[in-house]
């Protein structure tokens, strides 16, 4: 299984003003530094809880279906599932409507269950599953205990910003962070 991004977040789970006023800065001269802070701060929120923050649209690609006919989406928290495609023989992408399977929001992860297993004819990625994962399309749906994790994160970036390359690399979590993303981490069994 691989996932791909096909259209990331509209906007960030904070805003440039809640970062400054959380910093308490009056100046525009970092407003470029702020912003790329805020993108990697929620990426590297997004990939420790591996929760999407603000809605996105993702690709699933598969080789095949799970013989369970269970398929767990390894995107979290999951909104839709949009279309499932799977390619026939003649390397036709064929949809496969929404009377051939079911959502199942209530797993952990949530899970698309087939009534009956597709069988792609094509081999590699012969299955693609577009479904749309976060908690909304507004920085408000975010859970608060998140929202103040990225400006925690970008504070700490901020302060330490001679000490970090400009992708933030280096960069070390700062006390308290892990308090407030751990009740959303996804764990694995």
């Amino acid at each position: 299984m691989t996932t791909a991004l096909i259209s990331g977040p509209s906007m960030e789970p904070v805003t440039l003003a809640d970062v400054k006023a959380h910093l308490r800065l009056d100046t525009s001269d970092d407003d470029r530094l702020l912003q790329a802070a805020i993108v990697a701060a929620r990426v590297h929120i997004e990939a420790v809880t591996r929760r999407c923050l603000i809605h996105q649209l993702w690709r699933i690609y598969l080789d095949e279906w799970p013989e369970s006919r269970s398929l767990p989406i390894p995107l979290s928290p999951l909104i839709a599932v949009n279309q499932v495609t799977f390619y026939d023989v003649a390397g036709v992408a064929r949809q496969w409507g929404p009377e051939n399977w079911r959502v199942d929001v209530s797993s952990q992860p949530a899970r698309l269950v087939a009534k009956l297993r597709p069988q792609p004819a094509l081999y590699d990625n012969g299955v693609e599953i577009d479904v749309i994962a976060g908690y909304g399309v507004s920085s408000i749906d975010v859970p608060a205990p998140l929202r103040q994790a990225v400006m925690v994160l970008v504070a700490n970036w901020y302060e330490a910003r001679g000490m970090v390359g400009h992708d933030f690399a280096g960069a070390i979590a700062p006390p308290g962070f892990e308090a407030l993303i751990a009740p959303f981490k996804v764990r694995s069994l």
